[in-house]
């Protein structure tokens, strides 16, 4: 006994270890889709005295972005990006703290955040950046239900004029900006440096936690219907979030969701993205690196989107399944074991004028045929069944009116409660076996 001994106490202190062992995994993710103003922002207010021009971006003003990670962790950092910028922009002071309302802080909370030990650092053209780590102190605990919904501003300074902006256009949430000229004024909990509000994100694109090294990245992969055109602002009832939340009532913080769909966005199009860039984003297929493989803990993907090949670009349905195809195979060599669903497409009978029109019904209806029937997926996720109206093959009476600005809705977009069904169909077994 007294040789076991030591030998237990080794064990014991290897067992309390790998029960506290950490790593970093995605939290939150907004997809830099291109250089502000060409995106789809919804409910956006006049951002003409915040800026003035979109080819002199950001000058010296400082931004408190608001963002709701999907799992907390003892420590964070934040990744910066000049995708689609022009100029080398230089970020300082950059904060992260807990949001009371507003643009106010949690007093107490806001932490400074450093770039290789500096306060300052400077991006260039078609780069990022990703932050020195910083600790939580008011993250007791990862499951602290306290923490749950609660929501991140990210503070920071663009040093002089940043050029054009890289920005996610439909935030759904509201940020907050202070006026041009306006100083670095991250470090003040307090919101009146901030008087001007937007319901897009700019220059960030990702926030990582120091989570619990079981805890697995979903990615949420699509267009504007993952993007949540047409729910709640500042609701989070978006698909993804519906089934973050259906996740960890069912798994605690296993599974962390985050969210990379860009409104508009197309599977194989637009051919040239970077001559002329549309309001959609680069293609899905040019973004999967920066998106997906290049975020920390990924082990699925949920992948839903061609609609706008088919209403913008007039794609056929074979061309966006070898899309999809060529897609899958990158995702599996740059991720192996990474488990790829499929989600059907819904219908946009009767809606815009390129989306709504027959010929686009009927493309999707083949391509859902050719999900149902390939192996080249780990499963279906059958968005089309729980929304489909038989009677007249639009998307179901009661999903169609707009749940973001009011009234009846466009026929494409599914509203709060579209997307609560949408979540609801997800079979959680399949996706977290």
């Amino acid at each position: 006994m007294k040789r076991l001994a030591p030998l237990l106490a080794i064990l014991c202190a290897v067992t309390a270890t790998s029960a506290h062992a950490e790593t970093w995994a995605a939290s939150w993710t907004g997809s830099a889709q291109g250089p502000y103003p060409i995106g789809n922002p919804t409910a956006q207010p006049e951002l003409k005295f915040a800026f003035p021009t979109p080819d002199s971006g950001a000058n010296d003003q400082s931004f408190r972005l608001i963002v709701k990670p999907d799992a907390w962790g003892s420590q964070t950092r934040i990744r910066l990006s000049n995708a689609f910028g022009k100029t080398p922009v230089t970020f300082d002071d950059a904060f992260v703290g807990l949001q009371e309302s507003g643009a106010a802080v949690l007093a107490g909370t806001n932490q400074p955040l450093t770039f290789k030990n500096q306060k300052s650092v400077t991006v260039a053209p078609g780069e990022s950046v990703v932050s020195d780590p910083v600790a939580l102190p008011f993250v007791k605990a990862s499951d602290d239900p306290l923490l749950k919904g609660r929501k991140l501003a990210v503070s920071f300074h663009v040093a002089g004029q940043s050029g054009p902006m890289t920005w996610h256009a439909k935030a759904l949430t509201t940020s907050y900006v202070s006026p041009p000229g306006g100083g670095s004024k991250g470090a003040g909990e307090a919101e009146g440096a901030f008087p001007f509000s937007t319901t897009s994100w700019y220059f960030l694109d990702e926030v990582d936690m120091l989570v619990g090294d079981g805890s697995k990245v979903i990615v949420a992969f699509g267009d504007s219907i993952t993007d949540g055109t047409a729910t709640t602002i500042n609701g989070d009832d978006r698909w993804p979030d519906v089934l973050s939340r259906r996740l960890h009532a069912a798994n605690a913080n296993r599974f962390v969701v985050v969210n990379q769909g860009i409104g508009g966005n197309e599977v194989i199009g637009p051919a040239d993205y970077a001559a002329k860039p549309i309001n959609g984003g680069p293609s899905a297929l040019s973004r999967l690196d920066r998106d997906i493989t290049s975020l920390p803990g990924v082990a699925t993907v949920i992948w839903m989107e061609g609609i706008n090949d088919f209403g913008a670009e007039d794609a056929t349905a074979e061309a966006v399944f070898a899309g999809y195809e060529k897609g899958v195979a990158a995702l599996r060599q740059k991720l192996p074991g990474v488990k790829i669903y499929i989600a059907t497409l819904t219908s946009a009978l009767h809606s815009t004028p390129t989306h709504g029109r027959p010929v686009v019904e009927e493309n999707r209806k083949k391509l859902n045929a050719m999900f149902r029937s390939t192996k080249i997926f780990d499963g279906l996720v059958d968005f089309d069944t729980a929304t489909y109206d038989a009677s007249t093959g639009e998307i179901k009476p009661e999903f169609q009116p707009n749940s973001s600005v009011g009234g009846p809705g466009d026929k494409l977009h599914p509203n709060r409660a579209g997307y609560a069904a949408m979540a609801n169909a997800i079979d959680l077994g399949m996706i977290t076996k």
